[in-house]
């Protein structure tokens, strides 16, 4: 595998995947069933399972993959392999509010480096190039072709007046008691991965995540953050967050634009 001839795979397959969720999506009903952890899945996080699992293995045979809907490969462990969350933000895509995505990244020796957010029903792409810095993808979403893209940065942040992002779903008192510690001039919600790659476009400064995730849920939000510049450190000691961990399973975060003067928890 190299960085040249991941990224256009899994740039496909996320806009594919993408498009098997929207069918889903517009229909007039479609069946939720409820997971041995009580989150919900649907056919279209099942449907895009499949199709994205399925292109990961025929194109990289000799890569471990670990995706959320397969709790068999969960099971592996390493510090280098794909993951793959087929639709992010399941509580999102039920409610019909379109904050969703499909991520698919590849972590390396516990971090992750290139990955792809794909938000269909936003009609927003963001992905890293085989050199790791971060784009925002414009256009039709041809999934052969790469469209018009524009580099994307974190914003110079001003400690004086922070834009806060936080999750539309699990927002608590607990993360509205650590965004009171900062000067905040405006914060919004957004569902699933969109919110990391708010900040790596500058539309946020900062997102602390004081609640449960899994590293399927973050990989590819994390990995564009960091191609626009942005870090993703533990809630407890400011230690970056790694991956690869037994269980899979995420401490609390932070995601921000380095030029925020992070506040102790």
């Amino acid at each position: 595998m190299t960085y040249e001839n991941l990224v256009p795979v899994i740039r496909k397959l996320a806009i594919e995947a993408g498009a098997k969720i929207m069918e889903i999506y517009n229909s007039d009903d479609f069946d939720v069933k409820v997971k041995s952890d009580d989150s919900p899945v649907t056919a279209a996080d099942e449907a895009a399972d499949a199709l994205i699992s399925a292109g990961l293995r025929a194109a990289f045979p000799d890569m471990m993959l670990v995706t959320e809907e397969q709790a068999a490969s969960h099971k592996e462990r390493g510090d280098t392999f794909l993951i793959v969350d087929p639709l992010d933000g399941t509580k999102e895509f039920i409610h019909r509010r379109g904050d969703f995505t499909v991520n698919i990244a590849l972590v390396e020796k516990g971090v992750p480096t290139r990955g792809v957010v794909y938000a269909p029903a936003r009609q927003r792409m963001f992905f890293t190039l085989a050199d790791g810095s971060a784009v925002e993808e414009t256009g039709s979403f041809d999934p052969e072709t790469i469209g018009e893209t524009r580099p994307i940065r974190v914003a110079d942040s001003d400690n004086s007046a922070l834009m806060v992002v936080a999750s539309k779903s699990h927002r608590d008192q607990a993360t509205d008691d650590y965004i009171s510690k900062y000067s905040v001039k405006d914060s919004k919600s957004a569902g699933s991965s969109l919110k990391f790659c708010l900040v790596a476009t500058g539309e946020a400064d900062l997102y602390p995540r004081v609640g449960r995730t899994m590293e399927w849920d973050t990989a590819a939000g994390h990995a564009v953050l960091a191609g626009a510049g942005g870090k993703v450190v533990r809630f407890d000691d400011h230690s970056p967050l790694k991956y690869g961990k037994e269980g899979y399973a995420n401490p609390f975060f932070i995601a921000y634009a380095p030029a925020v003067e992070l506040k102790e928890a």
